[in-house]
């Protein structure tokens, strides 16, 4: 069964063994359960995702688009949102872009509505709030003056409102433009402000109504129509402005019952006059309450005379 047979290297007679006989001193290292190609590889796939994970969890990008998600799913509801939304859970790219696209709009929204400090000191006030309106491409008229300043469709202006810089602004149009409560910091020294129309504004929220008791004093007429992030605790809000007349909250998606609204804004401002808002919109008529004719019962008449 064992035969001798020499070792090439040492030269020595070694003892033939049997096939599947395990070699001496290494019965231990034999008997131990072998790791297979394919399990170690599982094991550095598993470990490359787990730290390429861990790192899109840091990575700025992936909390941008996780914002971006959670806008469009509470936004309201429309063909190109919900196109996108869906186009964000399949795509990791598309992800990448939206999240940086709307890493730009914020940069641009805080560029917009910075404070124009060296404006004020250099030239005053109304010149400062002058010039803010009109890089939003809003418009304005200053007190005892019939003519407005608007730019043009480029964005280009006339700069001869420098001229008037003792007038304050009467009446403002910011509609569609990216003002928000930041930028109010330019405009609050305008204590002849009368008229402001934010019609479509996409950044005037609750807490930009919160601010609008700096013309508490002054404030006439308010355009609120349209603006996508109003709801009801930014009108209350309102209660401050005594003076107001006029006041437009039609198109406003985050109010779920405008009529019931409109009455606590006039019981509020009873000297405001509400439009955008009828009073039979998400009210409950006490009509419906009552069950039809069809369904009453009329009671059975039984006749208790005698038989005749």
């Amino acid at each position: 069964m064992f035969g001798l047979q020499l070792c090439p290297q040492t030269h020595r007679a070694e003892p033939q063994r049997a096939e599947g006989t395990p070699r001496p001193g290494s019965l231990q290292r034999h008997h131990l359960p072998r790791q297979s190609h394919s399990d170690s590889h599982s094991r550095e796939e598993t470990q490359a995702f787990l730290t390429s994970s861990q790192g899109m969890r840091r990575c700025p990008a992936h909390t941008c688009t996780v914002a971006f998600r959670r806008y469009l799913s509470s936004a309201p509801s429309s063909v190109f949102n919900r196109f996108l939304l869906k186009l964000n859970h399949h795509f990791y790219d598309l992800k990448n872009i939206v999240g940086w696209s709307s890493w730009l709009r914020t940069r641009l929204v805080r560029r917009k509505n910075k404070l124009f400090n060296y404006t004020q000191q250099r030239y005053g006030d109304n010149i400062a709030a002058a010039y803010y309106i009109l890089s939003l491409k809003g418009s304005f008229r200053f007190a005892g003056q019939s003519e407005w300043f608007r730019p043009d469709s480029r964005g280009r202006f006339s700069y001869e409102f420098l001229n008037t810089s003792d007038a304050q602004i009467e009446q403002m149009d910011l509609g569609g433009t990216l003002i928000n409560h930041d930028g109010l910091d330019n405009l609050v020294r305008q204590n002849k402000l009368q008229t402001l129309s934010l019609r479509g504004c996409p950044e005037v929220d609750d807490w930009f109504l919160g601010r609008l008791h700096v013309f508490c004093e002054s404030l006439v007429e308010l355009d609120l129509s349209h603006c996508s992030c109003v709801t009801v605790g930014g009108l209350a809000a309102l209660k401050n402005l005594r003076k107001l007349e006029h006041l437009d909250i039609s198109g406003l998606p985050l109010l779920q019952n405008p009529g019931l609204v409109r009455i606590l804004v006039e019981e509020m401002l009873p000297h405001c006059r509400v439009n955008g808002a009828d009073y039979e919109r998400g009210l409950i008529h006490t009509d419906s309450l009552e069950p039809p004719e069809d369904h009453i019962e009329t009671p059975a008449h039984t006749n208790t005379g005698p038989a005749i």
